[in-house]
């Protein structure tokens, strides 16, 4: 299996890509829209802002082979963020191929943000990309977030319910950081290696 992991820019580039290495599996770090187009399975990690990871895939001219792309594609933090039409942060345009807003969490008493730390993941609908997980928590480092709505199969809450886990189709993305969830996140990337997920 063919998998590649777009160099949006991230720091965490490295430890996704040591992810799927621990599945024996050897992502390719790829920047050109050839290689993504020939790949099974694609995945978009980002860390920093909306707007940096945007203006990254403008700058490698990535954003409308993203937007068209018809392979699985896998969000990761920002990268999951980006799927929607637009963030608050950075006022930025995302690459619209799942309906939705950004949103800056609003936090409350006792709860800081950026949102960091582990923090429970709750089912809303069954889907393959989350077979064997509900309840169980995975890491988390954001200060916004996509709000809960159809594409959304695991909630995540602070001080508010927020998407934690999206699919629609071949589209899929997890707030969390898969790579720094040990058991939870490596269950989530093989199942996104699955044949089960395309079916």
């Amino acid at each position: 299996m063919r998998v590649v992991i777009v160099d949006a820019g991230g720091a965490n580039t490295g430890s996704v890509r040591y992810a799927f290495e621990r599945l024996d599996i050897d992502a390719a770090l790829v920047t050109d829209a050839a290689s993504i187009r020939a790949a099974d399975r694609v995945i978009l990690p980002g860390v920093g802002t909306a707007a940096q990871v945007m203006a990254r895939l403008a700058q490698l001219d990535l954003v409308e082979v993203l937007r068209t792309l018809e392979r699985p594609l896998l969000g990761i933090c920002v990268g999951m963020q980006l799927l929607f039409d637009a963030s608050e942060e950075g006022e930025v345009a995302g690459l619209g191929v799942l309906p939705g807003r950004v949103s800056r969490l609003a936090g409350g008493p006792g709860l800081r943000v950026p949102h960091m730390g582990w923090s429970t993941l709750r089912a809303l609908r069954a889907d393959p990309l989350i077979e064997g997980i509900d309840g169980e928590q995975a890491y988390f480092v954001h200060s916004y977030a996509a709000p809960v709505t159809d594409d959304c199969v695991m909630a995540g809450d602070h001080g508010q319910a927020f998407a934690a886990v999206v699919r629609r189709g071949h589209i899929a993305g997890t707030q969390f950081h898969p790579e720094r969830s040990a058991g939870i996140g490596a269950r989530v990337l093989r199942n996104f290696l699955s044949p089960a997920f395309e079916a």
